[in-house]
């Protein structure tokens, strides 16, 4: 030990220095090194033991407010569980924030293993792209109704989490309240094989059981799939349909994947209105994004994944040792995370996208008739795929004498309402049509005068019908 007096470190490093020096107290035990992204900075080492310098694209406020939120989450739930998160932006596939587990050190936890790279069990986090496919093949609308009922698929029973039924719910409801019967029902229709297809468009791969084919079970999380690929799904719900490629900067290369998009725009518009509906969990501020919660078999898996109009945050919590946690649930245990996350995070939200062209809710009563009800018959076939009945003039019917009761020589516009038929519709009055195109079952005509009027409409398959009417 060398011991300096004052008067040497003053003559060496001036007298303001000295002083500085004496001010701050000396410390009496080694303290920790910084451990940021230490799953991160393990994995960057055994890929390249000899670099000095290792480069990635996660960015230290991020990561420093996910670990903060982990360690205290961690707190909360208690010994043993862990939890994993992955933020990225969507837009270009870089990982900014990546947190392998709630504490590396804790051996409780079994914090060294990185659970954002494990397969487990999705849960729910799935049903929104079975939903985007049913939308993108015209087979429902948001308003559609769809029947929540107890449902045999050639032997696979689902049942809801709660263990109860809704009954009749549209579209909207059954996502928004993660109805398993509704999802199995549409997943039907649109086929597991074709949802495994589009989620290769994203370079994802989910795991099947041995020896088995994609069956129905996939969409109440009956595959394995890691928390990071799970996110790379949702980064085409937050840019369009066009997923991205996750890359930390030193497993692999971030970027937009080339060729089709994983959904069409108008399909991941519905869902992400759908998911922004979605109540928060209690205590948690509003933020303007768009979320969906997992709970696996057996409680093992809690999942909340979510995304506003750039940044896509994945978050995990379980046993790695996969065991069951009794109470364990996404809304009730990943999603205060993922809110408390994105708000520790420091990064401002971007809105979600606008609507692109031809994205519209339609009430309930304006939906042509094939997608009114959602239902199959017993041959598996689409009793929604029937072909609609043509269109129908209920009101003014024929030959019917009105009068519009003139106000200083003006008459009162007549209210036209129809019934069947196929959207958009054409309405004429005496052969000249009255506006544009309209998707509503209803139109207002303005009469110029007295008299025998001819009212005729015309929907999008070229059917069309006409009353003959008197305005008095």
């Amino acid at each position: 030990k060398r011991v300096l007096d004052r008067a040497a470190v003053a003559e060496a490093v001036g007298d303001g220095e000295a002083e500085r020096a004496e001010a701050v107290a000396v410390p009496m035990r080694r303290m920790q090194l910084p451990a940021l992204a230490a799953h991160v900075a393990e994995a960057a080492l055994r890929k390249e033991p000899d670099v000095l310098k290792h480069q990635t694209t996660l960015r230290k406020q991020v990561q420093q407010g996910l670990e903060a939120v982990a360690r205290a989450a961690a707190m909360k739930l208690g010994p043993k569980l862990s939890l994993a998160m992955v933020m990225a932006d969507a837009e270009t596939g870089a990982i900014v924030g990546e947190v392998g587990s709630a504490d590396y050190f804790d051996a409780s936890r079994s914090g060294w293993i990185d659970m954002t790279r494990v397969n487990r069990s999705p849960g729910s986090t799935l049903k929104p792209f079975i939903y985007g496919l049913a939308f993108e093949q015209g087979l429902v609308s948001q308003e559609t109704i769809i029947e929540d009922r107890p449902a045999d698929f050639f032997g696979y029973r689902p049942r809801n989490f709660d263990m109860s039924y809704q009954g009749d719910v549209t579209v909207r409801e059954a996502l928004q309240l993660s109805l398993n019967v509704p999802a199995v029902k549409l997943l039907d229709a649109v086929g597991p094989s074709r949802l495994l297809v589009r989620f290769r468009r994203a370079d994802v791969r989910p795991a099947l059981p041995p020896n088995e084919t994609p069956g129905l079970a996939i969409g109440l999380g009956g595959v394995g799939i890691t928390l990071k690929d799970l996110v790379q799904l949702y980064t085409a719900l937050a840019d369009r349909g066009q997923p991205a490629r996750l890359g930390d900067g030193i497993t692999g290369t971030p970027g937009k994947l080339d060729g089709e998009p994983m959904l069409e725009p108008v399909a991941v518009w519905n869902v992400a209105d759908i998911l922004s509906g979605v109540i928060p969990p209690a205590g948690a501020p509003q933020r303007g994004i768009a979320y969906k919660t997992g709970t696996s078999y057996g409680y093992r898996d809690a999942w909340s994944v979510g995304y506003d109009g750039r940044y896509v945050l994945g978050v995990w919590v379980g046993r790695p040792d996969n065991s069951a946690v009794p109470g364990l649930t996404g809304y009730g245990t990943a999603a205060p995370i993922l809110f408390e996350a994105f708000a520790k995070s420091g990064i401002a939200t971007t809105p979600l996208p606008r609507p692109p062209a031809g994205a519209v809710r339609i009430a309930q009563s304006e939906l042509p008739i094939s997608q009114r009800r959602f239902a199959l018959n017993a041959s598996g076939l689409l009793v929604a795929s029937g072909r609609e009945p043509a269109p129908q003039i209920v009101y003014p019917p024929e030959g019917a004498h009105i009068d519009l009761g003139a106000k200083g020589g003006d008459l009162s516009p007549l209210m036209l309402k129809l019934q069947g038929g196929r959207a958009p519709f054409r309405w004429l009055a005496n052969g000249k049509p009255l506006a544009d195109l309209s998707r509503r079952r209803t139109q207002q005509w303005q009469p110029d005068g007295g008299g025998y009027s001819k009212l005729t409409v015309i929907d999008s398959a070229g059917r069309a019908a006409s009353v003959g009417v008197f305005i008095d």
